[in-house]
């Protein structure tokens, strides 16, 4: 199917989800690559990854860019020509997409296996004994890829680097120090068919919502519920 769904951040911004159900030739029509995309493409051995790629190719193009629009840096970040900030996730069958003008931003999607469970100690101390938390530690998981993404810092670590706790019923926040000082990103999960998923924004330092969410993570710090 086409565009699946779209998110609104703000003015600036917007989350777009594709579910890939097209083949390979149909998600090749109506897009351009450029060269060095067509050789990425050319070398994916997995059928399924080649039809995820083309995918958020559509995706870009629905958010108003083209593929040659779209370079990455020395550590796979991507970026936008314009300056945009621009983020991607797919797994298995859902791609997706975030941009925004003027905020750092970062997506992620995953899809919801009890898998999780048996790699859980390594990345999140939230419990995880049974299948009913399968939901969570994929939102837990996601956020936290989500923060990796948006900081771009190799080797920083899921389970000590980067905190995630629960500012609201519908929000996760998470942490995570950088260069010796606390940066918070406020993260929003979504539900889409068996995958769920969170976009994040970065917070801007010494901004009323950074005192905000510094408050909440100090208590929650205290209470033992940063995971």
């Amino acid at each position: 199917m086409p565009l699946q769904k779209t998110i609104p951040i703000d003015s600036n911004g917007k989350v777009y989800l594709w579910e890939v159900t097209e083949s390979e030739p149909a998600l090749q029509e109506g897009i351009s690559l450029a060269t060095y995309s067509k050789d990425r493409l050319a070398h994916m051995k997995s059928e399924l990854h080649r039809r995820a790629y083309l995918s958020i190719r559509h995706l870009l193009k629905i958010a108003g860019y083209q593929d040659s629009d779209l370079s990455y840096d020395l550590h796979g970040k991507p970026h936008l020509k314009d300056g945009s900030f621009v983020s991607i996730s797919h797994s298995f069958t859902q791609t997706a997409l975030v941009v925004h003008k003027n905020i750092p931003v970062g997506i992620d999607v995953e899809m919801k296996r009890d898998k999780i469970l048996r790699i859980a100690h390594k990345f999140t101390t939230y419990s995880a004994t049974n299948e009913t938390v399968v939901p969570a530690l994929t939102h837990i998981w996601a956020a936290k890829e989500t923060v990796y993404k948006i900081i771009g810092t190799p080797g920083l670590s899921f389970l000590k680097g980067i905190g995630v706790f629960w500012f609201s019923e519908a929000i996760l926040a998470a942490c995570a120090p950088v260069n010796g000082s606390q940066q918070f990103f406020e993260i929003h999960p979504f539900e889409i068919g068996d995958f769920g998923g969170v976009w994040g924004l970065e917070i801007q330092k010494a901004s009323a919502r950074e005192g905000q969410l510094n408050e909440t993570f100090l208590e929650a710090k205290k209470n033992g519920s940063v995971y």
